[in-house]
């Protein structure tokens, strides 16, 4: 624990011209706090060259082991203020939770510099109660094995090789390859970026097969992998591979082909999907499927209004891009999101959550196939959006210049098959303005790509919490932790997803994300052998602590733990496994018995930090006070966003900063309630299908202890309404005043002073 500290009031942008930096400093040496400050200065900005070497000179003349930087945001100049591995810092935002978001209240004197004091002591007390984790480095395997030898596997293993990094090429098929093998070409893939060229799949193949660094493995699956980041033993085929981390390019296959039906896709022989239509390419001849005849015209179709009968139900999964995917890719960031058809009642058929950037691009694609393969032949795409962003604009450019192909908005609403074969295509709102009928002897729908992932499992985990990647229903197969933030990360630490296992994307975008997963499972493998964690909190040295003596095995930690970071030992106690752990602490918030502590974030150092806030005897007098604690990762830079834009909001609060809401212990609003707060704020991301969360699930958990808070107050004879969960999107800054003035209106007004005030 810090036992020497210094405490360093700052007096910059404008915190000096708001309070009294002398008598500030004199009620910490006067306060409970004082017995832990072997220094308590002020300086006129604490940032300067000059405030910083004051500081060092204490460090070095006093022996600290802490330091207590009172200025502005720990987001700010987080750089400047680190004086070594063996000096704690802990950072009291004076500036935008404080001077710059003050807002009076006149019937109250003292109330600023009630709100510093408070800070300030709540600074020194969590600083108080916090240690310099030792870590746990383990012998790790350095080497990363890939799963799946398509257009993504390849790429990912020849870039793992080319960083000196040995690879395990794990393949189920009996060639590498994929599926673009079956691709006659793909999108531009480089200047000027306005033809389709040659897969290049060939070349990767041999030069996977010619790499020393690289051992392929074909007809093979993954067994089972044991064990975590560092140290995963996986079983294939009999054998048994030490691996550092993995790749999971384990690509797609076409969706239910039924969904396709209102089109006349299974019943007439000329629908064929964009997939088919790709083969067909590749094999040399564009030909009627019914006869064998060369076409004349053919009909790309990307949005459609029929209903679906008979059908419920479709599989989330069933995004819906084409062929043009490579066996794998990842989570291309622009790629677009709505307009891609699936059915999810017997009544209509809806849009998917994914769009269809990749389905106008395999239709501007196979358009141009007819136009090299078939002269004099006609190429027709109908479309609601032509979604093609970015440099793909030239693409679609080239496309329209093309005197072969015609592109038109249009919804289809039918096609039908005469007695030869022909198909007539009928679409509305079209750029005519007007209902058209569209002659056509091919007719082809969008591919649905579907990951592996929804179907097979793949990984075959030996973890506590199964064998699968969970939640894959949530994200329709694909694997997932957070697109937004960490594209790459699934919710198994140390297997990073490229390519379809992660989101439909092209090949141009599915070599980028090979690389970048492949720079991720390095970065993780490099993280353990220093002891840090991997994302959200890249660096931290900290890891949970059991107090395995009074753990009562209720396995609430193991459930609930979002990354199957615990396992369970043969007697069901809790076996931790640090480098699958995020340090979200959210076991630590499911933890009845309070076992389970961080040496740098544990449930003593928060519940102190609450004891610091100085409760009024009476509301009337003194005002009512809040406690709201905020999650670190969005909620907390929301506020800070707030207060640069000088956003106001009641003085009567106080903000307690925690790593995810799901590290919320119960213990922590009894004590506050206990103390006589008069009410509890709730502040984190967004949880549900549209979830914003970095550690996946802790809004959500900490809404379900919800209840267990609940009646921990009832016992208490204390309103369950006085603690409010929010959810706050890092761009939400604006909206944060007014969530606290409704708490305060609507909440503490409501029930008045908590009965234990005065105790």
């Amino acid at each position: 624990m810090a036992e020497k500290l210094g405490v360093y009031i700052c007096g910059g942008c404008e915190i000096a011209k708001s309070l009294d930096l002398a008598g500030l400093a004199e009620h910490v040496g006067k306060s409970k706090v004082a017995p832990l400050c072997k220094v308590i200065k002020t300086n006129p900005v604490l940032c300067s060259p000059e405030g910083v070497a004051e500081i060092e000179a204490d460090i070095k003349a006093e022996g600290l082991d802490g330091v207590v930087v009172c200025a502005c945001s720990p987001r700010s100049k987080w750089d400047i203020f680190r004086f070594g591995d063996a000096i704690q810092v802990e950072r009291v935002n004076l500036r935008e939770q404080c001077v710059w978001s003050f807002e009076d209240d006149p019937k109250v004197p003292g109330l600023l510099k009630g709100m510093a004091e408070d800070y300030v002591r709540m600074g020194v007390t969590r600083l108080s109660k916090s240690a310099i984790p030792v870590p746990e480095i383990p012998e790790t395997s350095k080497t990363i094995m890939v799963l799946g030898g398509g257009f993504t596997g390849l790429t990912a293993a020849l870039n793992a090789a080319a960083m000196n990094r040995d690879v395990l090429l794990v393949e189920k098929a009996e060639k590498l390859g994929g599926k673009a093998l079956n691709m006659y070409k793909t999108f531009p893939l480089s200047a000027p970026f306005d033809k389709a060229v040659d897969t290049g799949i060939e070349k990767l193949v041999s030069a996977v097969e010619s790499n020393p660094k690289i051992k392929v493995l074909l007809n093979a699956t993954l067994e089972s992998l044991e064990g975590a980041p560092g140290i995963y033993k996986a079983a294939i085929g009999g054998a048994q591979y030490d691996v550092g981390a993995v790749i999971l390019a384990t690509g797609w296959v076409p969706g239910d082909g039924k969904y396709l039906e209102p089109l006349g896709y299974g019943t007439m022989k000329n629908v064929i999907t964009s997939s088919q239509f790709e083969e067909m390419a590749k094999n040399g001849k564009i030909v009627r499927p019914s006869d064998g005849k060369p076409v004349t015209s053919v009909a790309f179709v990307l949005d459609m209004d029929l209903p679906m009968k008979g059908v419920s139900d479709a599989p989330g999964a069933a995004c819906e891009p084409p062929a043009e995917l490579p066996e794998q890719a990842a989570p291309a960031e622009g790629a677009a999101k709505e307009d891609t058809f699936v059915y999810e009642n017997t009544e209509s058929a809806k849009h998917l959550a994914y769009s269809s950037e990749i389905s106008s691009l395999v239709a501007l694609k196979q358009a141009g196939y007819v136009a090299e393969k078939v002269p004099g032949a006609v190429a027709m795409v109908l479309y609601d959006h032509m979604m093609v962003p970015g440099i793909n604009e030239k693409y679609y450019k080239a496309a329209q210049d093309n005197s072969s192909i015609m592109l038109s908005k249009a919804t289809v609403t039918g096609v039908t098959e005469s007695g030869d074969g022909t198909l007539s295509v009928t679409a509305k709102d079209t750029l005519l303005g007007e209902n058209v009928e569209i002659m056509a002897d091919l007719v082809v729908l969008p591919t649905a790509v579907v990951p592996v992932t929804a179907h097979d499992p793949t990984m075959n985990f030996v973890y506590r919490q199964g064998p699968h990647f969970p939640d894959l229903k949530l994200f329709d197969g694909f694997v997932d932790s957070n697109y937004i933030c960490f594209p790459y990360e699934t919710r198994r630490t140390g297997v990073y997803a490229a390519g379809c296992a992660h989101q439909p994307m092209t090949m141009a975008n599915a070599r980028d994300d090979a690389a970048g997963a492949v720079l991720k499972a390095v970065q993780c493998i490099e993280s353990i052998n220093r002891g840090v964690a991997v994302h959200p909190r890249s660096g931290d040295l900290s890891f949970p602590v059991f107090n395995f003596v009074r753990c009562t095995q209720c396995k609430r930690c193991t459930e609930e733990c979002p990354f199957g970071a615990l396992d369970d030992d043969e007697k069901g106690t809790p076996k931790p496994n640090p480098t699958r752990c995020r340090r979200c602490g959210t076991c630590m918030g499911a933890c009845p018995e309070r076992v389970i502590k961080f040496d740098s974030y544990n449930v003593d150092q928060i519940g102190s930090t609450i004891k610091e806030v100085k409760v009024p005897d009476d509301i009337v007098a003194g005002g009512p006070r809040v406690i709201v604690l905020v999650c670190e990762n969005d909620a907390y830079p929301a506020l800070d966003m707030a207060a640069f834009r000088g956003k106001k909001w009641s003085p009567y609060v106080r903000f307690i900063p925690v790593r995810c809401l799901g590290s919320v212990n119960a213990i922590w609003v009894a004590d506050a309630m206990s103390k006589g707060i008069d009410g509890v704020m709730l502040l984190g991301c967004k949880y549900g299908d549209d979830y914003q969360c970095h550690f996946v699930k802790g809004s959500e958990l900490c809404s379900r202890r919800k209840e267990n808070i609940a009646e921990s107050l009832q016992r208490l004879g204390v309103e369950a309404e006085r603690v409010e969960q929010y959810e706050v999107a890092i761009d939400d800054y604006d909206k944060i005043p007014d969530l606290i003035e409704k708490f305060m209106n609507e909440v503490v007004a409501k029930f008045g002073p908590n009965p234990f005030k005065g105790y």
